[in-house]
């Protein structure tokens, strides 16, 4: 992966922002986006940052030891969560958009430009944007902004394994694994699930 798209907007600004979200599709716990700004003609190659990709075709391992280099290798990055009690109340995208806003507004500078993963984004503020589908294989402060968004998230998810050892947050992390389901059907919902997401198993349309 390249600094590619990156480079295009750096042509004409200094600050461009890559954006990326974690949890849309789980069953329990936060969505969570990060945002992401790399120095201007930064380059991966000069940087311990080879191995960046889509955080989906990483290992935990490799994540996990990304992370921190992403965050040192930066000038700015934030995470922002949403939790699961306001994603019920405005649904999953709205959510999702919400978190990728905070993530920007949290970086405390105005980004010059906005690369966001997906087709679609709702700014808050007034800042030109693309959407990228597939950016988190395509655009390198995207990937990075994968990055920290899923190691967040597991962390949050391994945390609330010790509340509630009986879902196996710490393994599925909230996805939709027999697993969960079947412990969902044992015990019921904890207040870390979403109640909007519906199961079949459970009779609910």
């Amino acid at each position: 992966m390249n600094t590619e798209y990156e480079y295009n907007h750096w042509l004409s600004a200094s600050l461009v922002c890559g954006i990326d979200e974690a949890g849309r599709g789980p069953l329990a716990g936060p969505v969570v986006a990060a945002a992401v700004v790399f120095p201007r003609w930064f380059t991966p190659e000069e940087s311990n940052l080879k191995k960046l990709n889509d955080s989906k075709k990483l290992s935990s391992g490799v994540r996990e030891a990304l992370a921190p280099a992403i965050k040192a290798s930066s000038l700015y990055w934030a995470v922002a969560e949403i939790q699961p009690d306001v994603i019920d109340s405005i649904n999953i995208f709205q959510a999702t958009m919400l978190a990728m806003n905070r993530a920007v507004e949290a970086l405390g500078v105005m980004p010059e430009q906005l690369l966001v993963d997906g087709n679609r984004f709702n700014p808050h503020l007034p800042i030109p944007y693309d959407t990228i589908i597939k950016g988190d294989s395509k655009v390198f402060s995207i990937a990075a902004a994968s990055v920290l968004a899923k190691t967040r998230r597991d962390e949050i998810m391994k945390e609330c394994s010790v509340s509630w050892p009986e879902y196996g947050f710490d393994r599925h992390f909230g996805y939709a694994t027999r697993a969960h389901v079947d412990a969902i059907i044992k015990y019921g919902r904890c207040p870390l699930h979403r109640n909007s997401f519906r199961l079949k198993e459970l009779g609910e349309k």
